[in-house]
C-alpha cells in the first residue's frame, strides 16, 4: 500500500462561513506549503468529511467523497496523516499525504513531452468564463 499519495480538493467553488474565499487562497498557496486535514463528523451533507486547510487556517475545500471516509479513518485510529499543497487546479487542488506520519514531498514534474497537445489546449480554457481557445492541431 502506497504511503506517499496526490489526492483531489474538491468543493473550493463554495465561499466559506465567514466570506472568505477559497479559490483565492488556493492561489495564494505554493508547492510544499503544509495542509490541515480536519474531520468534520457533524457535517450534514457527509459525516465523514474531511475539510482541507491552508496554513493560514483557511478552507480550501474537502477531500473528494471517494477518499474521505478512507483518510478520515486513518485518522480517527491515530495514525499521523500529513499533507502538503502540491497544485491548484481549475475548480480544485490537488494535495500531497503522507499516510504514516513521513513528511510529504511533492512528485517529480512529468517530462514536457508527456503533455499532449489536448492537455495543453485544455489548460488554456477557462471555464469560469467559458473561454475556449481555437483549436489548432499539431504540424505533423
Amino acid at each position: 500500500m502506497p504511503q506517499l499519495i496526490s489526492l483531489a480538493v474538491v468543493g473550493a467553488l463554495y465561499t466559506n462561513k465567514d466570506g472568505s474565499n477559497r479559490q483565492f487562497e488556493i492561489r495564494m498557496l505554493n508547492p510544499g506549503d503544509a495542509i490541515s486535514l480536519i474531520l468534520e463528523p457533524a457535517n450534514r451533507s457527509d459525516s465523514s468529511a474531511v475539510a482541507v486547510f491552508s496554513f493560514r487556517g483557511f478552507q480550501i475545500g474537502y477531500l473528494s467523497a471517494e477518499r474521505c471516509g478512507w483518510i478520515g479513518a486513518k485518522i480517527q485510529q491515530g495514525q499521523d496523516v500529513r499533507a502538503i499543497f502540491q497544485a491548484p487546479t481549475n475548480d480544485g487542488a490537488i494535495i500531497r499525504v503522507h499516510l504514516d506520519g513521513g513528511t510529504p514531498t511533492l512528485p517529480p514534474p512529468p517530462p514536457e513531452s508527456v503533455l499532449s497537445v489536448d492537455a495543453l489546449y485544455a489548460q488554456q480554457a477557462d471555464l469560469a468564463s467559458g473561454f475556449w481557445p481555437d483549436y489548432l492541431p499539431p504540424d505533423d
